[in-house]
């Protein structure tokens, strides 16, 4: 790839250059760029309809813009081969289901198949890594558990531990705090902000957002209305503008990462 790195300006990982969407005939994503930083964890902040989800599936190549490029280390991620991009990329979306009355190691163990050949027997390596997304996501105890039996938080989890098993560089989330409680969000986003990898989050809780990305990137009406350091991005002004709500953004940590309380609604055309 570094051939076409170099042509594209030797970018690494991820990137969206002014990526455009169109749905139903509206306009969903309008001229988006983002550029996630190697080995952090972004967040995708915006109200319901901004384009948060849309714009995981076009990064995840699930989806072709309409206008614009994504490319991955370089190369236009149309032309990376699927299997590849299995191996280098994955995905936990909002919700996952299943008719086939697998276990809960056998989901992920799903996450292995990038890195075996068609048909071939899970191989030593593979049932290592599913023990350890199983440890890391606390579902060890529930390896043989069926599918159906789970509470929709647990089969969150266990599209986190699937998408741990297949090992990849890069990881999109999709809301995968939603059907959580509040320990279980705690642990999850403490898990994924502690990966060495690059992820990109879309979260709704501007709280989490701000205890544990590096980044954030706001959404507003399909387009990128500010981005940068969540201490920087999350102010008083921003949350209005987007939101349409009033808040005080405080600091009351040592580690200069904000807090918001909401304090109700914004007068309309303030």
């Amino acid at each position: 790839m570094t051939d076409s790195a170099t042509r594209l300006g030797g970018r690494t990982g991820l990137y969206a250059d002014r990526v455009s969407r169109t749905a139903g005939g509206a306009l969903v994503l309008d001229g988006v760029t983002i550029a996630p930083r190697p080995g952090t964890l972004t967040g995708l902040l915006g109200p319901n309809g901004s384009g948060k989800s849309t714009l995981l599936r076009v990064l995840a190549g699930v989806l072709a813009p309409d206008a614009g490029l994504v490319t991955l280390d370089g190369d236009p991620l149309s032309g990376v081969p699927r299997r590849v991009l299995a191996r280098r990329l994955a995905v936990v979306e909002q919700h996952a289901d299943t008719q086939v009355d697998l276990t809960v190691a056998d989901v992920v163990r799903l996450g292995r198949i990038p890195h075996r050949r068609a048909w071939a027997p899970a191989t030593a390596a593979d049932e290592e890594a599913v023990r350890t997304a199983l440890a890391r996501t606390g579902l060890t105890d529930r390896a043989h558990r069926t599918w159906r039996t789970l509470s929709g938080g647990e089969r969150q989890r266990v599209q986190i531990a699937r998408a741990l098993a297949q090992d990849p560089r890069d990881l999109l989330l999709d809301e995968p705090t939603n059907h959580l409680d509040i320990q279980h969000q705690l642990d999850l986003l403490a898990l994924v902000s502690s990966l060495d990898l690059t992820c990109v989050m879309a979260l709704h809780d501007l709280n989490l957002a701000a205890m544990y990305c590096a980044h954030v990137v706001v959404l507003h009406e399909g387009r990128v209305v500010a981005a940068g350091p969540v201490a920087d991005v999350l102010t008083e002004q921003l949350i209005r503008d987007v939101y349409g709500v009033r808040a005080a953004v405080t600091f009351p940590g040592p580690d200069d990462r904000p807090h918001v309380r909401f304090l109700g609604t914004a007068p309309s055309g303030s």
